[in-house]
């Protein structure tokens, strides 16, 4: 199994590299804004409602409101004071407002999104490569920043989704080993604020509940290996009583140094559980429809939820849209969703030196191909690799050994060892667990899909391949080290490669075909 390396110590490349991927992720969202001085793809539909809002109308979008009010509150304070380009306005939402004004605060939140997955990484692992590593992936993957770009509200979702898990993992983190009154407290608000970051992502749209559902994916998990672990020690004490653990190791001291946070989930108060994992995202999603409600008061909060199930009850099958793509697509990125489409001549733009009729403007909603692909079987691999673990380990369980004279003893490892690297097993559990539960539930939906619904599970199939090349990287194999440096450089190269299609930039007709490597990619 993959090892990873001890920890750097007083090294500054962390916050340096992470401060540098937030700068460029900043620039590149920032970078001609308003070059399309329109509504583009959903924004005739997001856009519209904020500022439907801002004027104390209720305009419906079949999900919950919470992206209303976020993309209301950034034209107000663009608009309040003067921010971007004041040429460039428009009236196609109800409101004369500049272009800039309903997009920028996608464009921060967009790039503050590597920041939070580079996060993630390090509370798993406390490993700064493996941080930095995840943090570029997420940076150069081109659907998130075409969202970070356009007033739609999936970057809203995935980056409340993420904050809950980071703030999970900063609880774990404040359990340590120790009982302490003052962690416990740290602990507590921390799980808290994750179920407040939860209920967000719900508020924004119903699917944000996959990132809830991984939580108690991985929690489950948790007390599923405790609970196998105390059942072998059992099944061995019966043959050889005494035998099955080391004296004096346990799972709670053994090899403390290297157990993720994870292992502590089982030390979380099932009243606290509850409340941050129940109580506190319902009330939180309950809350977000209040101002919404009060433009209306003869509307009902159970009256809104039955709106939305019908709505998409009736938005229709798989053929209603020319764009949309089953789930199981999505893992090799058949059907990217084209966002915007002009040659300039109909812009009225003209490129020096080019016929206007042959430079097109295409924003296409497309993942880092390569990315897509190596997280993908990333995640394969990770899978296979945790199964043939829990192979290795029901076989050592149930083996037997035959010691002075006929007398059988067990032979079972502590649980604390249930693996040959628990840092990097629970890590791998994590984000296989993550993924799933990211994707899982579209498979049985019957209603038009996208490719932008993957975004929350391509995270975490991201920091799964992230942790493989880090992991390469440390090996005393060249080839590894190798092979990892070359995975990455193909990813930075096709995100170079495909930008003109994540920035709209001006492009010829033969260098936008070059980049259309499937007939489905139009």
């Amino acid at each position: 199994m993959v090892n990873l390396s001890s920890p750097q110590k007083s090294v500054p490349w962390l916050g340096i590299g992470m401060g540098a991927i937030f700068l460029v992720s900043l620039g590149l969202r920032f970078w001609q804004l308003s070059q399309f001085n329109s509504l583009v793809f959903d924004e005739v539909y997001y856009a519209k409602f904020a500022s439907a809002f801002l004027q104390g109308k209720q305009d419906f979008g079949g999900h919950p409101p919470l992206s209303t009010y976020l993309i209301a509150g950034g034209i107000w304070l663009a608009e309040r004071w003067r921010w971007g380009d004041q040429t460039l306005r428009n009236s196609l939402t109800g409101l004369d407002l500049s272009t800039f004004s309903y997009r920028w605060l996608n464009a921060c939140t967009g790039a503050l999104i590597p920041l939070v997955v580079g996060a993630i990484a390090f509370q798993l692992t406390q490993r700064r490569g493996y941080a930095l590593i995840a943090a570029l992936f997420a940076a150069v993957d081109g659907i998130f920043l075409v969202e970070s770009r356009y007033a739609l509200n999936n970057i809203y979702l995935v980056l409340l989704g993420l904050l809950g898990h980071w703030l999970l993992l900063l609880a774990l983190a404040r359990l340590g080993m120790q009982r302490s009154d003052k962690r416990a407290i740290a602990s507590t608000v921390y799980l808290v604020l994750s179920g407040v970051a939860f209920g967000g992502a719900i508020a924004i749209k119903w699917n944000g509940v996959a990132f809830l559902a991984a939580a108690y994916g991985i929690w489950i998990a948790a007390w599923v290996i405790q609970w196998a672990g105390q059942r072998a020690d059992q099944w061995a004490s019966q043959w050889a009583p005494g035998a099955a653990a080391i004296p004096g190791e346990t799972a709670e001291t053994a090899n403390q140094s290297t157990v993720s946070p994870l292992a502590k989930l089982t030390r979380i108060q099932p009243i606290t559980g509850v409340l941050s994992f129940a109580v506190v995202p319902f009330v939180v999603y309950w809350l977000s429809w209040l101002p919404y409600m009060q433009l209306d008061p003869s509307t009902s909060f159970w009256g809104w939820q039955a709106k939305i199930t019908d709505y998409h009850s009736r938005v229709g099958g798989m053929d209603v849209h020319p764009y949309c793509s089953p789930w199981y697509s999505w893992f090799l990125m058949v059907r990217p969703v084209a966002y915007f489409y002009k040659t300039a001549k109909d812009l009225g733009e003209v490129v020096p030196g080019s016929n206007p009729s042959q430079v097109i403007y295409d924003v296409h909603a497309m993942g880092n191909p390569f990315l897509w692909w190596f997280s993908t079987l990333a995640m394969v691999l990770l899978i296979i690799g945790l199964g043939g673990q829990v192979r290795q380990w029901l076989q050592r369980v149930a083996k037997v050994q035959v010691e002075e004279g006929d007398r059988p003893i067990a032979i079972r490892p502590p649980l604390a060892r249930f693996q040959p690297n628990p840092l990097y097993s629970w890590t791998a559990l994590y984000l296989s667990i993550s993924w799933i539960a990211n994707w899982i539930l579209w498979v049985r939906v019957t209603r038009c899909t996208f490719l932008y619904h993957y975004m929350g599970a391509s995270i975490f199939s991201l920091l799964g391949l992230a942790l493989i090349i880090h992991s390469w990287l440390q090996r005393p194999e060249r080839w590894q080290r190798r092979a990892g440096i070359a995975a990455i450089a193909i990813i930075v190269a096709a995100f170079l490669f495909w930008l003109p299609l994540y920035l709209g930039l001006p492009i010829s007709p033969a260098a936008l075909q070059l980049r259309r490597w499937f007939p489905s990619w139009i």
